[in-house]
Parts: structure tokens; sequence; C-alpha cells
């Protein structure tokens, strides 16, 4: 186990652009970090060579080259995952993450009697509640901590140790992201939107040649990003939005007088997603909610429909007659068979209505 440990280090760590001060560290009984799994000393390797007869996935081959020049030392440790934090930096959300979707990592950590791919961590300085944060391996940290609290109290957290600035780190969890299914294109372009102002002075062009991307498909995934949440709501999960088709709703989001009928669709959506929920159906595919959303200018000028709510009785009850900066001009139908409590709330769903699509009342 040792073995396999050392040569996994080795081998993630040698690369033709690698510049490390220590390649390994050996485990002897001087200078061992604490809880540290112990590992043989390892032959020195000739700095450039590459490790031979060491089988990786791909992602891990890049995880080595993404840290290219900023790493100084890498540890192996065995840690409890209660010390250590989630570093914000990473496009992943730990909020989401459940049993079912680690199931598949739960079930092979427990086959395999513990976790076999370490996690990359870094140190923290000044915080008296973690001891590390994790750069790539969330989900790793996520399934051991719930095995922790699952039957299996002697779980451990396998990480090893890199010394990386925030700019090397989000590189580092950007390549471990680009292999998961589960983290979703919205998720990956709003994280790239911050990182272009963290990290790269709102250079795109440099933060493209960093990630080696095609600065034409950086550019497509900041503007995903940049779709509002008032737009995004209208989909069932954020999850649902992806590069290729959501890449034609946020150029369409760039024409303002489109822009208002794109919101008031999303509206509309959104509150029939939520009523969906609530009454335990299947919600509306995100196919046709963007589809919906991109005919909604076309629509709105096809057919200019006034807002109104229908009486339980079917025949209507309150309708907007108009929507503008003087004001809201509501009619309260006579002959609707609702008493005054139903017209009241006809009314205040009418301004919720308007207010959600940026018409309500200016106070």
């Amino acid at each position: 186990m040792a073995r396999k440990q050392s040569d996994y280090l080795a081998a993630l760590l040698s690369d033709d652009d690698m510049r490390l001060e220590n390649d390994v560290v050996p485990a002897t009984d001087a200078g061992l970090e604490e809880g540290a799994a112990p590992t043989p000393p390892i032959e020195p390797r000739p700095r450039f060579e590459r490790a031979r007869g060491t089988t990786l996935l791909g992602r891990e081959s890049a995880l080595a080259r993404v840290a290219s020049g900023e790493v100084r030392q890498v540890t192996q440790l065995l840690l409890d995952p209660a010390r250590v934090r989630i570093w914000p930096g990473n496009a992943r959300s730990y909020a989401h993450l459940s049993e079912e979707s680690c199931q598949e990592l739960i079930d092979s950590i427990v086959a395999e009697g513990g976790q076999k791919v370490p996690a990359v961590v870094r140190r923290v300085e000044g915080d008296p509640d973690y001891d590390y944060e994790v750069i790539a391996g969330t989900r790793r940290h996520w399934s051991i901590s719930w095995l922790r609290s699952h039957s299996y109290p002697d779980m451990q957290f396998v990480a090893q140790v890199a010394q990386l600035d925030d700019e090397a780190a989000f590189r580092l969890a950007d390549l471990e992201n680009r292999a998961r299914k589960d983290v979703s294109d919205l998720e990956r372009a709003r994280n790239y939107a911050q990182a272009l102002r963290d990290h790269y002075g709102n250079h795109m062009t440099r933060m493209a040649e960093r990630l080696k991307l095609s600065k034409g498909w950086l550019s497509k995934m900041l503007k995903v990003a940049a779709i509002p949440d008032a737009v995004l709501s209208a989909f069932a999960s954020p999850a649902d939005v992806q590069l290729k088709p959501a890449y034609p709703l946020a150029q369409l989001l760039d024409d303002r007088d489109k822009a208002a009928a794109v919101r008031k669709e999303a509206a509309r959506l959104a509150r029939e997603q939520a009523t969906r929920r609530s009454e335990g159906r299947l919600t509306i595919p995100a196919a046709d909610v963007l589809k919906a959303l991109l005919a909604a200018p076309d629509a709105e000028r096809a057919k200019p429909e006034p807002m109104s709510i229908v009486s339980r009785h079917g025949r209507l009850m309150a309708s907007v007659q108009s929507s503008n900066r003087q004001g809201v001009t509501l009619r309260l139908h006579a002959g609707s068979g609702a008493n005054r409590e139903e017209v009241l709330v006809a009314v205040r769903n009418l301004l919720i209505q308007l207010d959600g699509e940026g018409r309500g009342l200016q106070t």
C-alpha cells in the first residue's frame, strides 16, 4: 500500500515542465508530517525523467502539468476530513453533493477498504478550525465525511499537500473538474468568470493561454456565465444549463427589447416549475424551457395577451389594463362569481407577476 502511494506521487509529479524542490518527501522518523502515511525512501529520479511502469488516469497526469512551477513540496497525509475545508475557488458546489450523487464513489471506497486516489490540498494559515483546504478532490472529501458518520468512523481522508498560489490552485481544480460530468457547464462558466477577475485582471487572452483553452470557447463560457438568475430560474435546475444550447440565449439577452420578453417568459416558467414541484409532477425539461425562452420575443410581438386571472367559476375576475412609469391600471370584472377575498388575492397575484417581469409599481 505504501509503495503504491509512493509510485502514485512520483508519477504524478514527473512531467517535462515540472520544477520541484523535492519531488517526494521520504517518510522517515524525522520530519514526517503528523498523520502521514509511512512511505519507504524513494530512489532519486533525474529531474525531468518520466516515471515508467506506472498507470495513471489522464486526469491525474493533467493535474501534474497544471502545477508547473508553483509546486514546491508534496507530502501524502491521512487526515480527519473535519479539519479540512473546501477551497471556495472550486467550481463544484459542495452543498449540492449528496449520497445519491456520490454513491458510486462511496461504494468504491468501501469495497477497496479506503480511499485510493489522493486528493490535493494546501495548508491553511490563521484558521483555528482547519489545517488544510481541498483544491482537487471535493467528492472524495464529502464521501469520506459521509462514511465517517455512517458506520465507518475510522475512514481517513487521503491527501497530498501542494504549495500553490490561488491562480495555480484554480488551474489544478479546473483540470480536475473538466473530467467530471457532475460539474455543470454553468458552474464552470461562473467559476471562470470569477477567476477572470480574481486571477487574470480581466485579461481573457492571458486566461485562455494559462488554461490552454481556445479563446473563442472561453468567451462563450463567460457569456453564458452572465445569464442572470432571473432567467436561470426558468430551468428546473441550474445543472440543466449547458454551454452550446445556452449560448444563443445569452446572446439574445444582449438586446434590451428582446431581453424583456425573455425575462417575462422566464418568470412564467419559474412559476410553472414551482407549481409542478409542489404537486409532485415532472418539471419542464431543459430543452422545452430553452425553446420557450428563445421564442419569447417573437411570441410577445405576435400575441400580446393581457395579464389576467379567472375565478373558480371560469370567468374573468381581474386583469391588467396597462403598466408603465405612471403606474398600473387594473380592472376588476363584474359577474365573475368571486367573493371579495378572492378578488383581493387575484389583485395581489397580478402585482406579484408584474414585479417578476420588472413591470410592477415603482415605489
